[in-house]
């Protein structure tokens, strides 16, 4: 049974101590669409572009008829072999609700595509948030502790969907309150503060 290189690879990315890497191996561009509905904030649609040599890896193993685009069993080896396993690292997604830590359990909707030379990952976090006549604060970073993978926001990082109900502010900055990797990292954080629009 052929075992490939990138398998390989993302065993060792999960499963060695964070002192066994000295720098990051995988880059990933990360934005987020902050989905609303009724009733308030819903989750969040992540988008993942992978840099040229690990795209180019994976592409390799699960192209498997090589035509330049996943069919639909592609999807579903990648997400098992190449995605289901970071559910053990909250599929790096650090949220705070009002200041307390939210759990990302699961997530849905997952798709990889090939784009030129780059391999994307969409899925969708669910995170469910009742709107109120007072603001709301969410905290949302995107990271490795480990530091196996840098993770960037893109020049265009955030969207919204089905927002006109709400005044909504938010802002993003490093979070140095929270830095990883021995101290040297300080995450992205997206903050959001939002609220029914009064009248």
């Amino acid at each position: 049974m052929k075992f490939s290189i990138s398998v390989l690879l993302i065993f060792l990315l999960f499963s060695l101590p964070d002192k066994a890497f000295s720098h990051p191996h995988v880059f990933i561009y990360n934005s987020i669409k902050i989905v609303f509905d009724k009733k308030g904030l819903v989750g969040f649609r992540v988008k993942w572009v992978f840099d040229e040599m690990f795209s180019n890896m994976l592409i390799y193993d699960f192209d498997k008829n090589g035509n330049g685009s996943f069919e639909p069993s592609e999807i579903r080896e990648i997400e098992n072999g190449a995605f289901s396993n970071l559910k053990n690292f909250d599929y790096f997604t650090h949220i705070k609700i009002n200041g307390k830590p939210f759990k990302v359990k699961f997530v849905k909707d997952f798709s990889a595509k090939i784009k030129g030379d780059a391999l994307t990952y969409r899925f969708f976090v669910p995170c469910h948030v009742l709107a109120l006549s007072t603001f709301k604060e969410i905290k949302i970073s995107i990271y490795d502790d480990s530091f196996y993978c840098s993770v960037f926001l893109t020049k265009k990082p955030i969207d919204f969907e089905n927002a006109s109900p709400y005044e909504f502010h938010y802002r993003i900055g490093k979070n140095k309150k929270e830095a990883y990797y021995y101290g040297q990292v300080f995450p992205e954080e997206i903050t959001l503060r939002f609220r029914l629009k009064n009248g």
